[in-house]
Protein backbone atom coordinates (compact mmCIF):
# COMPACT_ATOMS: atom_id res chain seq x y z
CA UNK A 1 0.00 0.00 0.00
CA UNK A 2 2.91 2.36 0.59
CA UNK A 3 4.16 1.61 -2.92
CA UNK A 4 0.70 2.10 -4.40
CA UNK A 5 0.04 5.34 -2.57
CA UNK A 6 3.46 6.66 -3.57
CA UNK A 7 3.18 5.91 -7.30
CA UNK A 8 -0.25 7.55 -7.61
CA UNK A 9 0.88 10.85 -6.09
CA UNK A 10 4.25 10.72 -7.82
CA UNK A 11 2.70 10.40 -11.28
CA UNK A 12 0.45 13.39 -10.64
CA UNK A 13 3.48 15.54 -9.84
CA UNK A 14 5.71 14.10 -12.57
CA UNK A 15 3.00 14.60 -15.19
CA UNK A 16 3.05 18.34 -14.48
CA UNK A 17 6.85 18.36 -14.79
CA UNK A 18 6.67 16.54 -18.13
CA UNK A 19 4.10 19.03 -19.41
CA UNK A 20 1.23 16.56 -19.80
CA UNK A 21 -2.17 18.19 -20.08
CA UNK A 22 -4.75 17.65 -17.35
CA UNK A 23 -6.89 15.63 -19.76
CA UNK A 24 -3.94 13.38 -20.61
CA UNK A 25 -3.29 12.81 -16.91
CA UNK A 26 -6.96 12.03 -16.36
CA UNK A 27 -6.74 9.13 -18.83
CA UNK A 28 -3.56 7.94 -17.13
CA UNK A 29 -5.28 7.93 -13.75
CA UNK A 30 -8.48 6.38 -15.07
CA UNK A 31 -6.50 3.49 -16.59
CA UNK A 32 -5.68 2.20 -13.10
CA UNK A 33 -9.35 1.63 -12.30
CA UNK A 34 -9.95 -0.06 -15.65
CA UNK A 35 -7.19 -2.52 -14.86
CA UNK A 36 -8.39 -2.90 -11.27
CA UNK A 37 -11.87 -3.85 -12.41
CA UNK A 38 -10.47 -6.39 -14.86
CA UNK A 39 -8.19 -7.85 -12.22
CA UNK A 40 -11.03 -8.34 -9.76
CA UNK A 41 -12.76 -10.49 -12.39
CA UNK A 42 -9.78 -12.51 -13.66
CA UNK A 43 -7.55 -12.89 -10.57
CA UNK A 44 -9.70 -15.60 -8.93
CA UNK A 45 -9.27 -17.87 -11.97
CA UNK A 46 -5.51 -17.24 -11.96
CA UNK A 47 -5.32 -18.25 -8.31
CA UNK A 48 -7.27 -21.43 -8.98
CA UNK A 49 -4.84 -22.36 -11.77
CA UNK A 50 -1.43 -21.69 -10.19
CA UNK A 51 -2.04 -20.85 -6.52
CA UNK A 52 -1.75 -17.85 -4.21
CA UNK A 53 2.04 -17.65 -3.95
CA UNK A 54 2.75 -17.65 -7.67
CA UNK A 55 0.02 -15.15 -8.44
CA UNK A 56 1.20 -12.75 -5.73
CA UNK A 57 4.87 -13.01 -6.78
CA UNK A 58 4.15 -12.68 -10.51
CA UNK A 59 1.80 -9.71 -10.19
CA UNK A 60 4.00 -7.89 -7.68
CA UNK A 61 6.96 -8.37 -10.04
CA UNK A 62 5.03 -6.68 -12.85
CA UNK A 63 4.10 -3.81 -10.51
CA UNK A 64 7.74 -3.33 -9.54
CA UNK A 65 8.82 -3.36 -13.20
CA UNK A 66 6.19 -0.86 -14.35
CA UNK A 67 7.12 1.56 -11.56
CA UNK A 68 10.68 1.68 -12.88
CA UNK A 69 9.37 2.04 -16.44
CA UNK A 70 7.47 5.27 -15.73
CA UNK A 71 10.46 7.68 -15.74
CA UNK A 72 12.05 5.85 -18.71
CA UNK A 73 8.95 6.20 -20.93
CA UNK A 74 7.53 9.61 -20.07
CA UNK A 75 4.62 9.40 -22.49
CA UNK A 76 0.88 9.57 -21.69
CA UNK A 77 0.08 6.46 -23.75
CA UNK A 78 2.88 4.42 -22.14
CA UNK A 79 1.82 5.60 -18.69
CA UNK A 80 -1.81 4.72 -19.40
CA UNK A 81 -0.85 1.19 -20.45
CA UNK A 82 1.35 0.91 -17.40
CA UNK A 83 -1.48 2.03 -15.16
CA UNK A 84 -3.79 -0.60 -16.65
CA UNK A 85 -1.17 -3.24 -15.82
CA UNK A 86 -0.60 -1.88 -12.32
CA UNK A 87 -4.33 -1.64 -11.61
CA UNK A 88 -4.82 -5.23 -12.78
CA UNK A 89 -1.87 -6.46 -10.72
CA UNK A 90 -2.80 -4.60 -7.54
CA UNK A 91 -6.32 -6.00 -7.78
CA UNK A 92 -4.88 -9.50 -8.05
CA UNK A 93 -2.50 -8.89 -5.15
CA UNK A 94 -5.41 -7.70 -2.98
CA UNK A 95 -7.52 -10.74 -3.93
CA UNK A 96 -4.61 -13.01 -3.00
CA UNK A 97 -3.83 -11.34 0.32
CA UNK A 98 -7.45 -10.93 1.37
CA UNK A 99 -8.44 -14.50 0.60
CA UNK A 100 -5.41 -15.77 2.53
CA UNK A 101 -6.28 -13.48 5.43
CA UNK A 102 -9.87 -14.71 5.44
CA UNK A 103 -8.73 -18.32 5.46
CA UNK A 104 -6.38 -17.71 8.38
CA UNK A 105 -9.03 -15.90 10.45
CA UNK A 106 -11.58 -17.63 12.65
CA UNK A 107 -15.18 -16.68 13.38
CA UNK A 108 -13.99 -15.14 16.65
CA UNK A 109 -11.37 -12.78 15.18
CA UNK A 110 -12.47 -12.23 11.54
CA UNK A 111 -13.96 -8.82 12.33
CA UNK A 112 -10.81 -7.70 14.14
CA UNK A 113 -8.61 -8.98 11.31
CA UNK A 114 -10.67 -7.08 8.75
CA UNK A 115 -10.49 -3.88 10.81
CA UNK A 116 -6.73 -4.19 11.19
CA UNK A 117 -6.36 -4.85 7.46
CA UNK A 118 -8.32 -1.69 6.63
CA UNK A 119 -6.17 0.33 9.05
CA UNK A 120 -3.02 -1.04 7.41
CA UNK A 121 -4.34 -0.05 3.97
CA UNK A 122 -5.07 3.55 4.93
CA UNK A 123 -1.89 3.89 7.01
CA UNK A 124 0.14 2.70 4.03
CA UNK A 125 -1.39 5.29 1.72
CA UNK A 126 -0.95 8.09 4.28
CA UNK A 127 2.68 7.23 5.09
CA UNK A 128 3.48 7.05 1.37
CA UNK A 129 2.84 10.77 1.04
CA UNK A 130 5.86 11.54 3.23
CA UNK A 131 8.14 9.54 0.91
CA UNK A 132 7.31 11.84 -1.99
CA UNK A 133 9.68 14.32 -0.33
CA UNK A 134 12.64 11.91 -0.22
CA UNK A 135 13.74 12.32 -3.82
CA UNK A 136 13.32 14.56 -6.82
CA UNK A 137 10.04 13.68 -8.62
CA UNK A 138 11.71 14.81 -11.83
CA UNK A 139 14.34 12.05 -11.48
CA UNK A 140 14.42 8.31 -10.86
CA UNK A 141 14.96 7.96 -7.11
CA UNK A 142 11.36 8.08 -5.90
CA UNK A 143 10.18 5.66 -8.59
CA UNK A 144 12.91 3.25 -7.53
CA UNK A 145 11.82 3.56 -3.89
CA UNK A 146 8.24 2.64 -4.84
CA UNK A 147 9.53 -0.35 -6.82
CA UNK A 148 11.73 -1.51 -3.93
CA UNK A 149 8.83 -1.31 -1.48
CA UNK A 150 6.65 -3.52 -3.67
CA UNK A 151 9.54 -5.96 -4.21
CA UNK A 152 10.06 -6.25 -0.44
CA UNK A 153 6.40 -7.22 -0.07
CA UNK A 154 7.18 -10.56 -1.77
CA UNK A 155 9.07 -11.68 1.34
CA UNK A 156 6.33 -12.57 3.81
CA UNK A 157 4.36 -14.46 1.16
CA UNK A 158 7.25 -16.35 -0.45
CA UNK A 159 8.83 -17.32 2.89
CA UNK A 160 5.58 -18.21 4.64
CA UNK A 161 5.26 -21.77 5.93
CA UNK A 162 1.49 -21.45 6.20
CA UNK A 163 -0.36 -23.78 3.81
CA UNK A 164 -1.99 -22.01 0.89
CA UNK A 165 -5.78 -22.03 1.22
CA UNK A 166 -8.24 -23.43 -1.25
CA UNK A 167 -9.76 -20.56 -3.18
CA UNK A 168 -13.39 -20.04 -4.06
CA UNK A 169 -15.62 -17.04 -4.61
CA UNK A 170 -19.36 -16.64 -4.57
CA UNK A 171 -21.20 -16.29 -7.86
CA UNK A 172 -22.27 -12.64 -8.03
CA UNK A 173 -25.87 -11.50 -7.92
CA UNK A 174 -27.17 -9.95 -11.15
CA UNK A 175 -27.20 -6.16 -11.38
CA UNK A 176 -30.96 -6.24 -12.00
CA UNK A 177 -31.50 -8.11 -8.72
CA UNK A 178 -29.21 -5.71 -6.87
CA UNK A 179 -30.96 -2.63 -8.25
CA UNK A 180 -34.32 -4.08 -7.31
CA UNK A 181 -33.14 -4.83 -3.77
CA UNK A 182 -31.50 -1.45 -3.14
CA UNK A 183 -31.67 1.38 -5.70
CA UNK A 184 -29.91 3.76 -3.31
CA UNK A 185 -27.14 1.26 -2.66
CA UNK A 186 -26.48 0.81 -6.40
CA UNK A 187 -26.71 4.49 -7.38
CA UNK A 188 -24.66 5.49 -4.34
CA UNK A 189 -21.91 2.98 -5.14
CA UNK A 190 -21.71 4.21 -8.74
CA UNK A 191 -21.43 7.86 -7.68
CA UNK A 192 -18.97 6.98 -4.92
CA UNK A 193 -16.75 5.24 -7.47
CA UNK A 194 -16.38 8.57 -9.27
CA UNK A 195 -15.71 10.43 -6.02
CA UNK A 196 -13.05 8.00 -4.81
CA UNK A 197 -11.22 7.69 -8.13
CA UNK A 198 -11.14 11.47 -8.46
CA UNK A 199 -9.56 11.95 -5.04
CA UNK A 200 -7.24 8.93 -5.37
CA UNK A 201 -6.15 9.67 -8.92
CA UNK A 202 -6.48 13.43 -9.39
CA UNK A 203 -5.66 15.02 -6.01
CA UNK A 204 -1.94 15.24 -6.79
CA UNK A 205 -2.74 16.51 -10.31
CA UNK A 206 -4.88 19.23 -8.73
CA UNK A 207 -2.09 20.16 -6.33
CA UNK A 208 0.48 20.44 -9.12
CA UNK A 209 -1.88 22.44 -11.33
CA UNK A 210 -2.82 24.75 -8.44
CA UNK A 211 0.83 25.58 -7.81
CA UNK A 212 1.26 23.80 -4.45
CA UNK A 213 4.77 22.88 -3.37
CA UNK A 214 5.80 19.22 -3.18
CA UNK A 215 5.43 19.22 0.63
CA UNK A 216 2.00 20.85 0.38
CA UNK A 217 0.82 18.27 -2.18
CA UNK A 218 2.01 15.51 0.15
CA UNK A 219 0.02 16.88 3.09
CA UNK A 220 -3.01 17.64 0.93
CA UNK A 221 -3.26 14.08 -0.46
CA UNK A 222 -2.65 12.57 2.99
CA UNK A 223 -5.52 14.62 4.46
CA UNK A 224 -8.10 12.66 2.44
CA UNK A 225 -7.04 9.38 4.02
CA UNK A 226 -6.44 10.76 7.50
CA UNK A 227 -10.07 11.88 7.42
CA UNK A 228 -11.08 8.35 6.40
CA UNK A 229 -9.17 6.83 9.32
CA UNK A 230 -10.50 9.28 11.90
CA UNK A 231 -14.16 9.36 10.86
CA UNK A 232 -14.76 5.73 9.85
CA UNK A 233 -15.68 4.53 13.35
CA UNK A 234 -17.88 7.49 14.40
CA UNK A 235 -19.95 7.24 11.20
CA UNK A 236 -20.22 3.48 11.58
CA UNK A 237 -21.34 3.83 15.19
CA UNK A 238 -24.01 6.37 14.25
CA UNK A 239 -25.24 4.30 11.31
CA UNK A 240 -26.06 1.40 13.66
CA UNK A 241 -28.32 3.73 15.67
CA UNK A 242 -30.10 5.92 13.11
CA UNK A 243 -31.84 5.56 9.76
CA UNK A 244 -29.01 4.74 7.35
CA UNK A 245 -30.61 6.72 4.57
CA UNK A 246 -30.36 9.79 6.79
CA UNK A 247 -26.71 8.99 7.55
CA UNK A 248 -25.96 8.60 3.83
CA UNK A 249 -27.69 11.93 3.17
CA UNK A 250 -25.74 13.70 5.94
CA UNK A 251 -22.37 12.16 5.09
CA UNK A 252 -22.73 12.94 1.38
CA UNK A 253 -24.01 16.43 2.16
CA UNK A 254 -21.14 17.23 4.54
CA UNK A 255 -18.62 15.89 2.04
CA UNK A 256 -20.26 18.00 -0.68
CA UNK A 257 -20.01 21.10 1.51
CA UNK A 258 -16.34 20.29 2.10
CA UNK A 259 -15.80 20.21 -1.66
CA UNK A 260 -17.73 23.46 -2.10
CA UNK A 261 -15.55 25.16 0.52
CA UNK A 262 -12.42 23.89 -1.23
CA UNK A 263 -13.67 25.18 -4.58
CA UNK A 264 -14.62 28.66 -3.37
CA UNK A 265 -12.16 29.34 -0.55
CA UNK A 266 -9.33 26.90 -1.27
CA UNK A 267 -6.70 29.55 -1.88
CA UNK A 268 -4.79 28.79 1.31
CA UNK A 269 -3.36 25.48 2.49
CA UNK A 270 -5.32 25.26 5.79
CA UNK A 271 -8.65 25.56 3.94
CA UNK A 272 -7.55 22.93 1.43
CA UNK A 273 -6.55 20.54 4.21
CA UNK A 274 -9.87 20.96 6.03
CA UNK A 275 -11.73 20.44 2.78
CA UNK A 276 -9.74 17.28 1.95
CA UNK A 277 -10.20 15.93 5.49
CA UNK A 278 -13.99 16.15 5.30
CA UNK A 279 -14.22 14.91 1.72
CA UNK A 280 -12.13 11.84 2.54
CA UNK A 281 -13.65 11.47 5.99
CA UNK A 282 -17.17 11.33 4.57
CA UNK A 283 -16.68 9.60 1.21
CA UNK A 284 -14.54 6.65 2.31
CA UNK A 285 -16.84 5.55 5.18
CA UNK A 286 -19.79 5.94 2.79
CA UNK A 287 -18.52 2.76 1.09
CA UNK A 288 -19.19 0.71 4.23
CA UNK A 289 -22.41 2.59 4.88
CA UNK A 290 -23.85 1.89 1.41
CA UNK A 291 -22.94 -1.79 1.69
CA UNK A 292 -24.57 -2.02 5.12
CA UNK A 293 -27.68 -0.26 3.81
CA UNK A 294 -27.88 -2.69 0.88
CA UNK A 295 -27.53 -5.62 3.29
CA UNK A 296 -30.58 -4.37 5.19
CA UNK A 297 -32.71 -5.42 2.21
CA UNK A 298 -30.99 -8.75 1.50
CA UNK A 299 -31.33 -12.19 2.99
CA UNK A 300 -28.21 -13.42 4.76
CA UNK A 301 -27.56 -16.03 2.05
CA UNK A 302 -27.56 -13.28 -0.63
CA UNK A 303 -25.12 -10.89 1.05
CA UNK A 304 -21.91 -12.52 -0.16
CA UNK A 305 -23.32 -12.82 -3.70
CA UNK A 306 -24.13 -9.10 -3.70
CA UNK A 307 -20.50 -8.12 -3.08
CA UNK A 308 -19.31 -8.81 -6.64
CA UNK A 309 -22.09 -6.70 -8.14
CA UNK A 310 -21.44 -3.80 -5.76
CA UNK A 311 -17.72 -3.79 -6.58
CA UNK A 312 -18.49 -3.87 -10.32
CA UNK A 313 -20.90 -0.92 -10.05
CA UNK A 314 -18.36 1.03 -8.01
CA UNK A 315 -15.66 0.19 -10.56
CA UNK A 316 -17.69 1.56 -13.46
CA UNK A 317 -18.01 4.88 -11.68
CA UNK A 318 -14.31 4.82 -10.81
CA UNK A 319 -13.25 4.44 -14.45
CA UNK A 320 -15.24 7.50 -15.51
CA UNK A 321 -14.28 9.67 -12.51
CA UNK A 322 -10.76 10.85 -13.44
CA UNK A 323 -11.66 11.43 -17.11
CA UNK A 324 -14.59 13.72 -16.29
CA UNK A 325 -12.55 15.42 -13.57
CA UNK A 326 -9.68 16.02 -15.99
CA UNK A 327 -12.03 17.54 -18.55
CA UNK A 328 -13.52 19.88 -15.94
CA UNK A 329 -10.02 20.86 -14.80
CA UNK A 330 -9.07 21.96 -18.31
CA UNK A 331 -7.99 25.60 -18.69
CA UNK A 332 -10.92 26.31 -21.01
CA UNK A 333 -13.46 24.91 -18.52
CA UNK A 334 -13.03 25.46 -14.75
CA UNK A 335 -9.30 25.01 -14.24
CA UNK A 336 -8.02 23.34 -11.03
CA UNK A 337 -11.30 24.05 -9.20
CA UNK A 338 -13.01 21.53 -11.49
CA UNK A 339 -11.54 18.89 -9.14
CA UNK A 340 -13.70 20.06 -6.24
CA UNK A 341 -16.66 20.82 -8.51
CA UNK A 342 -16.85 17.22 -9.74
CA UNK A 343 -16.53 15.66 -6.29
CA UNK A 344 -19.03 18.09 -4.77
CA UNK A 345 -21.56 17.56 -7.55
CA UNK A 346 -21.51 13.77 -7.13
CA UNK A 347 -21.85 13.96 -3.36
CA UNK A 348 -24.75 16.43 -3.56
CA UNK A 349 -26.49 14.20 -6.12
CA UNK A 350 -26.06 11.25 -3.76
CA UNK A 351 -27.51 13.26 -0.86
CA UNK A 352 -30.47 14.35 -2.99
CA UNK A 353 -31.15 10.79 -4.15
CA UNK A 354 -30.99 9.54 -0.55
CA UNK A 355 -33.59 12.16 0.39
CA UNK A 356 -35.77 11.03 -2.51
CA UNK A 357 -35.49 7.35 -1.54
CA UNK A 358 -36.62 8.23 1.99
CA UNK A 359 -39.97 9.14 0.48
CA UNK A 360 -40.24 5.90 -1.52
CA UNK A 361 -39.61 3.17 1.05
CA UNK A 362 -40.63 2.61 4.63
CA UNK A 363 -38.02 2.98 7.34
CA UNK A 364 -36.34 -0.15 8.71
CA UNK A 365 -36.02 0.01 12.47
CA UNK A 366 -32.56 -0.05 14.01
CA UNK A 367 -33.24 -3.49 15.54
CA UNK A 368 -33.74 -4.94 12.05
CA UNK A 369 -30.60 -3.52 10.44
CA UNK A 370 -27.39 -5.48 9.93
CA UNK A 371 -24.13 -4.58 11.63
CA UNK A 372 -21.76 -2.36 9.64
CA UNK A 373 -18.29 -3.74 8.84
CA UNK A 374 -15.35 -1.43 8.02
CA UNK A 375 -14.34 -1.58 4.37
CA UNK A 376 -12.67 0.91 2.02
CA UNK A 377 -12.91 1.39 -1.76
CA UNK A 378 -9.27 0.28 -2.11
CA UNK A 379 -10.23 -3.33 -1.38
CA UNK A 380 -11.08 -6.19 -3.72
CA UNK A 381 -14.34 -8.21 -3.88
CA UNK A 382 -12.75 -10.74 -1.53
CA UNK A 383 -12.49 -8.18 1.29
CA UNK A 384 -16.10 -7.27 0.69
CA UNK A 385 -17.09 -10.93 0.95
CA UNK A 386 -15.14 -11.14 4.22
CA UNK A 387 -17.01 -8.09 5.48
CA UNK A 388 -20.29 -9.76 4.54
CA UNK A 389 -19.25 -12.87 6.46
CA UNK A 390 -18.53 -10.73 9.52
CA UNK A 391 -22.02 -9.22 9.29
CA UNK A 392 -23.68 -12.61 8.87
CA UNK A 393 -21.76 -14.15 11.76
CA UNK A 394 -22.60 -11.21 14.03
CA UNK A 395 -26.30 -11.53 13.15
CA UNK A 396 -26.26 -15.27 13.76
CA UNK A 397 -24.53 -14.82 17.13
CA UNK A 398 -27.16 -12.25 18.11
CA UNK A 399 -29.96 -14.63 17.07
CA UNK A 400 -28.40 -17.50 19.04
CA UNK A 401 -28.05 -15.28 22.11
CA UNK A 402 -31.71 -14.25 21.91
CA UNK A 403 -32.83 -17.86 21.55
CA UNK A 404 -30.69 -18.90 24.52
CA UNK A 405 -32.12 -16.09 26.63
Amino acid sequence: MVGNGLQGTLLGVRGEIEGFSTLEMSFVMSAYFLGFLGGSRLAPEMIRRVGHVRVFAALASFISAVMIMYPMLADPIAWSLGRVVIGFCFSGVYVTAESWLNNAASNENRGQALSLYMIVQMTGIVSAQALILVGDPGGYETFVIASILVSISFGPILLSISPTPAFDTTKPMTLRQLMSASPLGCVGMFLLGGVFSAQFGMAAVYGAQAGLTLAQISIFVASFYIGALVLQYPLGWLSDRFDRRLMILLAAGIGGVGALVGMIFGLTLPILLVSAFFIGGMSNPLYSLLIAYTNDYLEYEDMAAASGGLVFINGLGAIAGPVITGWLMGPAIFGPQGFFLFIGALLFVMAAYAAYRMTQRTYITVDETATIAPIYPTSSPVALEVAQEVVIEAAQDETDAQETA
